[in-house]
């Protein structure tokens, strides 16, 4: 009786992974299932309100469309999927709150050579926002509860921009590594990133292929190609900030705002 359960499960998802219309049919059936498996992943009630049922839904639709028999049944190699997935943000959770209070300053850094380290940088500007805090509080300016609710909305802004980067290839964490630094490379990066912002057809192009549309980007821009490659995840990712509603990271690419002309 099990093996007929998990033999006509494995058709079901066969039959989604081909129909697009039985996809949302299939993945409504068997939000059951997906809670289940996250329950068993996190050790603790999942609703559909926690970020780990959103998680474990993404998982499920990335199994149908990844799943053939030589995987096995369907139902196990969905629950690994979900699990590995869930695992894999767990993971990203603990270095995100170990990184979250000086982490977004990577994305407008006022460093001048391309080689150079920020993290100096980035505790300077720690210290002098609590050298701020300090102050305010000596004065009788209340600043902690705005800045914890600060904090946590950048969170939330960083969590939703991740699951945006997802189908990119890259994850929020990877910024740190491929922004821009130097004075020269910033303008060129804000120069690209304002030819797409400005440019709806260039921007529906990155949607739809999940790359950036090179060879507009180096004719309207101006920067060379090997640049804009190596400075791809950022430039995406500052795309998608810059056009969607996350005013708070919007605060960290002024420089690229700047350069934005509509």
């Amino acid at each position: 009786m099990f093996a007929f359960l998990t033999d006509t499960m494995s058709d079901e998802a066969l039959k989604a992974k081909a129909d697009e219309q039985y996809l949302n049919e299939f993945i409504q059936k068997n939000t059951k299932f997906v809670r289940a498996c996250a329950f068993k992943s996190v050790h603790r009630f999942v609703t559909e309100q926690d970020d780990e049922y959103s998680i474990a839904l993404i998982a499920f639709n990335e199994a149908i469309r990844s799943y053939d028999r030589s995987k096995g049944s369907f139902k196990s190699f969905a629950a690994m999927v979900i699990k590995r997935r869930l695992i894999d943000n767990s993971i990203k959770e603990q270095k995100f709150k170990n990184e979250m209070s000086v982490y977004p300053e990577h994305m407008d850094g006022e460093v001048e050579d391309e080689n150079e380290a920020t993290p100096l940088q980035l505790e300077i500007r720690q210290k002098q926002a609590e050298m701020a805090g300090q102050r305010e509080a000596s004065a009788g300016i209340p600043g902690g509860t705005d800045e914890e609710q600060r904090q946590s909305d950048i969170k939330d802004e960083i969590a939703s921009v991740q699951a945006l980067l997802e189908p990119y290839g890259f994850s929020f964490m990877d910024l740190a590594s491929c922004s821009p630094k130097a004075a020269k490379t910033k303008r060129a990066v804000a120069d690209a990133v304002a030819v797409l912002i400005e440019n709806p057809a260039f921007f529906t192009m990155l949607r739809s292929n999940k790359e950036l549309p090179m060879k507009e980007l180096v004719k309207y821009s101006g920067a060379p190609r090997k640049l804009l490659e190596r400075h791809r995840k950022y430039i995406i990712a500052a795309a998608e900030i810059l056009n969607g509603e996350y005013p708070l990271l919007r605060e960290y690419m002024d420089y690229i705002r700047k350069a934005i002309k509509t």
